[in-house]
């Protein structure tokens, strides 16, 4: 796979993405957001043979779709601060999760956005699990939320994320990835989430009581 830059913020860049197999696919044919992909490298598809769910409707034409990309995420500078860029919606093939392809492209996005003059990267999170994976790409939780059930967590732009974390199992569209070395913003953030006024699930619940019982224990 190749890291590509599909356009800058402002652009009017679009990506058409299967809804099937990737979840925040209409976000990507709004045209104001940068956006950047993880794709095949010459065009083919990201994965020969995968067969959806469901069949589309009949007018939906599947040529039109970008399916050469396995990883994409959008981006927009922040409304009330320059130096600080948000990262609004990471998506991964739902075939190939599990990869660590989701924080190999926020990695790859960041150096970039760090390129651009950013000193900052932000993103807002809504479930335990997108959130454990971004610590693995080196942000941290500010303590601050946005809206719905939403933890906000920064990274400086400059710094990159540790190689085991970028490397390791797992993505952001809501698939585990163990977090070593938890530290008292970490536990702070999951327990925002289990206080907060949003029914967890509950593959939620128990992901969050695994973590803040495995760190109560090792305490």
């Amino acid at each position: 796979m190749e890291y590509a830059l599909v356009g800058a913020p402002g652009s009017g860049a679009t990506l058409r993405l299967d809804y099937r197999a990737f979840a925040y696919a209409g976000k990507f044919v709004v045209g104001a957001p940068g956006k950047a992909v993880l794709r095949t490298p010459d065009g083919s598809p990201a994965v020969p043979g995968w067969e959806p769910d469901e069949p589309l409707p009949p007018t939906v034409d599947a040529s039109e779709f970008d399916d050469d990309v396995v990883a994409a995420v959008s981006f927009s500078p922040d409304r009330t601060d320059p130096a600080c860029c948000r990262l609004r919606y990471v998506t991964v093939h739902v075939a190939r999760r599990g990869e660590g392809l989701g924080p190999r492209l926020i990695d790859r996005a960041v150096s970039r956005l760090a390129a651009d003059g950013y000193d900052r990267v932000r993103i807002a999170v809504n479930n335990p699990f997108a959130y454990a994976a971004l610590y693995k790409c080196g942000f941290a939780y500010t303590g601050e939320r946005t809206g719905i059930a939403e933890l906000e967590l920064e990274r400086p732009a400059s710094e990159p994320a540790p190689e085991s974390d970028v490397d390791g199992e797992g993505d952001v569209d809501g698939h585990e990835r163990d977090v070593d070395g938890e530290d008292d913003r970490y536990r702070a953030g999951l327990r925002a989430f289990r206080e907060d006024d949003r029914e967890l699930d509950p593959r939620e619940r128990a992901f969050i009581s695994e973590r803040l019982e495995e760190e109560r224990e090792s305490g």
